[in-house]
């Protein structure tokens, strides 16, 4: 009579493989919820992020940009909610032109009644100022390259900004520093009638110097509260 030993072994081999495999399946989809759950908390610790960053950038341009008048056009469009807040994640040149493309693209798209400028921040990259002015360069090629030269202005702002024939402390280099590094798209069209409402152009740059100057490192420090880490954007 043949002995059953054998067919219990094979048996019981089969039932470990398959305990076995229904280990492999649920550590598996245990590892693929955990990476769900991770990706989740870390968009959700980037959305938060994000929002205290425009939130700042929001308050610097209610208290210091339109609170000082240094700028006689951003009140109205402030006013009229048409200002687009973007936050790039961008740590890279190529990645930032990606960001840059797409704004430009879109904000040549979309009416200047429902979007009259954007703001495109980008926190985490061209922290130096040195590096941040030659991408400018690269901004620039981009604009032409889409063809959005004479429609489409950059400016810029930046925590560490100064004018080429001032000190780096000199006050009135403020008038052109902001929390986090950004570049500002303007319509050209919207550029040109503000300025055709003014007499002297130049006199807002005059004027934005005075203001400075009559306000002060302490009157900066005191009005921006020590905003970014109490560095006061590079001060």
């Amino acid at each position: 009579m043949p002995s059953a030993v054998p067919g219990r072994i094979i048996l019981t081999d089969l039932r470990l493989r398959i305990h076995t495999l229904k280990f492999a399946v649920v550590n598996r989809v245990a590892a693929g919820l955990l990476g769900v759950f991770v990706q989740l908390c870390d968009m959700m610790s980037k959305s938060d992020d994000q929002a205290a960053i425009i939130e700042a950038t929001k308050r610097w341009l209610v208290s210091c940009v339109i609170g000082l008048n240094l700028c006689p056009f951003a009140r109205a469009v402030h006013k009229a909610d048409r200002a687009r807040y973007f936050v790039s994640t961008a740590t890279m040149a190529a990645e930032l032109l990606n960001d840059l493309q797409a704004e430009l693209r879109f904000l040549e798209g979309v009416s200047p009644d429902e979007v009259e400028t954007t703001l495109l921040i980008y926190p985490y990259f061209l922290d130096e100022f040195l590096d941040f002015n030659r991408f400018l360069k690269k901004a620039d090629r981009l604009l032409d390259s889409l063809e959005l030269g004479g429609v489409i202005q950059i400016a810029n702002f930046h925590p560490e900004f100064q004018f080429a024939d001032l000190s780096s402390s000199d006050v009135c280099n403020y008038t052109n520093r902001s929390p986090y590094p950004i570049l500002h798209l303007l319509r050209e069209v919207s550029v040109q009638r503000a300025v055709q409402s003014m007499v002297d152009t130049d006199e807002i740059y005059r004027r934005n110097l005075e203001t400075m100057q009559k306000l002060g490192l302490e009157g900066w420090r005191a009005l921006t509260g020590g905003s970014r880490s109490q560095n006061e954007w590079g001060g």
